[in-house]
Formats: C-alpha cells, sequence, structure tokens
C-alpha cells in the first residue's frame, strides 16, 4: 500500500499508491496504504500545520527538538535496549500479529526463519515472555538521517471506507475508473482535462456519493467502499496519470477559504459543502489522478508493501533505503497535536512516495473517518530503533 496511497487529506502526511498485487507498490502502500501503492500516502496540508511538532523525550528524558529533517538516506548504530525509552511500558503482545505478518513474507530468509519459528514457540498471551522473546532474538540499532541527527518526522495515513454502489443509481453520481487498457504508460493530461475523455466511459469501477470522499480515497490509494446491500467492496491503486500532486487543502488555506483549525477531513468536507458549485475547482487544483482496481474481499487490513495486510497502530511505512521492510521497528513519538507520547513496537510493511530518509515514518491509524481524522492531525517529532534477527 505504498501510499500515494494517497490519500485526500488535509494535513496529511504524503501521496501514497496502493501496493500492486505483485510485487511492491508504486509509490508506497500503494493505496497506503500505499496504497500502499504510490508509496507514502500524500500530504495534504503537511507543511500547513501550525507551529512546530510537539518535542519527544530521548533517553533520560531529553527533549530532542525535531530537526527541520533529512533526505538523505539514513544509517543504524548500534544501541543497547537500555536507550529505548518506553520499550518497558510497551505491551508488546499487541505487536503479535504484526510479527506474524512480517514472518509470513521473510520466513524464507535463514535469519528470519529461526526466530519466526521461535517466536511461534511463545505464549503471545504473557507479556514478560513476549517481551524476553524480542530481546533474546533482536539485537536494536537507532535510527540516524544522513546529517547525522536522530530524530525525525512521524505523519499518519489511513484506510478510507466509502459509501457507494456498482451502479449508477440515486446519491451514487461519483464514479471511481479503472485506467482504460489502451492508454499504457504513455503521458496523459492533468484531471480537468483526463476526465473530459470519452476513453473513460465504461470504465467506471463503482460510484460513490461524495466527490470529496473520492479525492481522499485518490490520495490514500486505497480503501474500502460499503455498498447498499452492506458487503464491503475493497479498491486498490490500479496506476495514475502521473502528474505531480499539488494539495487542495492548502489552496483553501492559501486563499482563505478555511482557518488553519478547519485544515482537516472535517473542515474540507463543510467547506465543499457550503461550496457546492465550486468542489471540482478545488478538486482540479490538483492535477493528479489515480486510477484503482477492485481487490479479493477480506477483513484483514490493506496490503502493504511487503505484500502482507497492515495492522492498525502497529505498521508503519519506512525508506527502504534505511530501514529494510518487515523488521520490528520501536518508535517513541507523540500523538497528533500533542505532547501524550506514543512508544511502542511497529512493523516496517509499506513504502510511499513521499517516506524519504532514515527517522521517518508513516503511522498506519487504521480504517475510517476517525482514523483519518487522527493521521490528517499527525505531524510529530520522533526517534526509531530497527530491531534485526542477531545471527
Amino acid at each position: 500500500m505504498a501510499h500515494l496511497h494517497f490519500s485526500f487529506r488535509f494535513p496529511f502526511s504524503t501521496l501514497r499508491a496502493p501496493a500492486a498485487p505483485a510485487g511492491p507498490p508504486a509509490g508506497g502502500s500503494g493505496g497506503r496504504l500505499g496504497w500502499l501503492g504510490l508509496a507514502a500516502a500524500a500530504t495534504l496540508l503537511a507543511g500547513c500545520m501550525s507551529g512546530p511538532p510537539p518535542r519527544v523525550e530521548g533517553p533520560g528524558g531529553r527533549p530532542v527538538p525535531p530537526p527541520a529533517g533529512s533526505t538523505q538516506k539514513g544509517q543504524l548504530q548500534p544501541a543497547s535496549w537500555a536507550e529505548i525509552g518506553g520499550w518497558g511500558q510497551d505491551d508488546v503482545r499487541a505487536a503479535w500479529p504484526a510479527l506474524q505478518a512480517s514472518c509470513l513474507a521473510l520466513k524464507r530468509r535463514a535469519e528470519w526463519n529461526r526466530v519466526c519459528a521461535l517466536g511461534l514457540m511463545v505464549d503471545a498471551g504473557d507479556l514478560d515472555a513476549m517481551r524476553a522473546y524480542f530481546e533474546s532474538n533482536f539485537q536494536p540499532y537507532r535510527v540516524v538521517n544522513g546529517d547525522g541527527t536522530d530524530n525525525g518526522l512521524i505523519t499518519g495515513y489511513y484506510e478510507p471506507i466509502l459509501h457507494g454502489s456498482r451502479t449508477r443509481q440515486g446519491q451514487y453520481q461519483v464514479p471511481l475508473y479503472r485506467k482504460p487498457p489502451q492508454w499504457g504508460n504513455r503521458p496523459l493530461p492533468a484531471r480537468a482535462e483526463l476526465l473530459q475523455n470519452p476513453a473513460l466511459r465504461g470504465q467506471e469501477l463503482a460510484w460513490v456519493d461524495d466527490p470529496v470522499e473520492a479525492a481522499f480515497l485518490q490520495i490514500q490509494g486505497s480503501g474500502r467502499i460499503r455498498l447498499q446491500d452492506g458487503t464491503m467492496m475493497r479498491v486498490g491503486f490500479g496506476g495514475t496519470n502521473d502528474q505531480p500532486f499539488r494539495s487542495f487543502g492548502k489552496w483553501l488555506l492559501d486563499r482563505g477559504e478555511i482557518t488553519p483549525a478547519q485544515a482537516t477531513m472535517q473542515g474540507i468536507k463543510g467547506w465543499a459543502r457550503a461550496n457546492p458549485g465550486r468542489v471540482d475547482e478545488m478538486l482540479n487544483v490538483n492535477p493528479r489522478f489515480v486510477f484503482f482496481r477492485e481487490l479479493p474481499p477480506t477483513n484483514d487490513g490493506p496490503v502493504g508493501a511487503l505484500g502482507v495486510p497492515l495492522t492498525a497502530e502497529r505498521s508503519i511505512a519506512v525508506d527502504p533505503a534505511t530501514i529494510p521492510l518487515g523488521v520490528p521497528v520501536f518508535l517513541s513519538t507523540t500523538r497528533p497535536l500533542s505532547t501524550e507520547p506514543i512508544q511502542r513496537l511497529m512493523f516496517a510493511q509499506d513504502t510511499g512516495s513521499a517516506i524519504k530518509g532514515g527517522v521517518r515514518a508513516d503511522f498506519f491509524w487504521g480504517a475510517g473517518d476517525a482514523a483519518g481524522e487522527t493521521a490528517g492531525r499527525m505531524k510529530q517529532g520522533g526517534r526509531m530503533w530497527v530491531l534485526m534477527p542477531r545471527s
């Protein structure tokens, strides 16, 4: 789900695209999830948040101010368990499903085969046993940026849930399109011109009830549609017009159409309801357009770039140039617009086009509007430790 995955969000974090069925997504979860396809999730209004991100407490409670950030490849430096602030407080039992998901993808590698096999013999309900399993079988490494700093940007993404129909009817008038096969990989025009092309007729995958929700879905790169009969249809990244992403949330802010406090998913939806005749004007600010494909139905999370379902609040998207896909990562950051700490074991199971550098991650919050609201506000400082299997 290498998100471009895009989701249409407010101050979101990155643009991603859903992950393709075979191989890594084009830009993140591509569909976030990567959306896990376009890789990382797109930041709607990232950069429009007011004020700097909260401080993150380093070892010994020392505040570590988040730097501007570096997009250079990071490095992994050997560390001790004692320096990982919050390790002893996290309930690592909650990360067990994410560990098993990573093992599905990595267990054929010799170093992972051993630790995955040992993990199956641990009582997943015993907190002390689970913590001892990680401490005995993994070596921690501190993640540092290319400039030597160890603090970076942590953003968030989610899986949208829309309401729709397989046919055009009633309130369902907004189409989601497949990419016409005859278009191949040739350059395509911006959104406004593209939607006038007659080749799109007959390529409607589904119809939804809200153009802004459809736009958020494009930013995320993948999501689910609740159909009239109550069943769920899952859609993933199916291609793009390869145009650059531009934030319509920032466009609204720059023109004074919304205030910084309204730069949220609900705020943008509220503006659209108050200005129905200008919705297309707003959406056309972003020339990028995403096509979709239907994915097999499942109750699991969206599939990330690793090829396994993401686990809400335990999966992150990373830059694989620094952090190998699948590995456990202990993350120390704060909740959105807060100093409340988030210190927990995560798993690097996705990528994103905007997720570049050493200490840089996109936190997967889950599915639905509540997850979207939290993800859209997340732009925090953070530190990371990678856990690698001991030889």
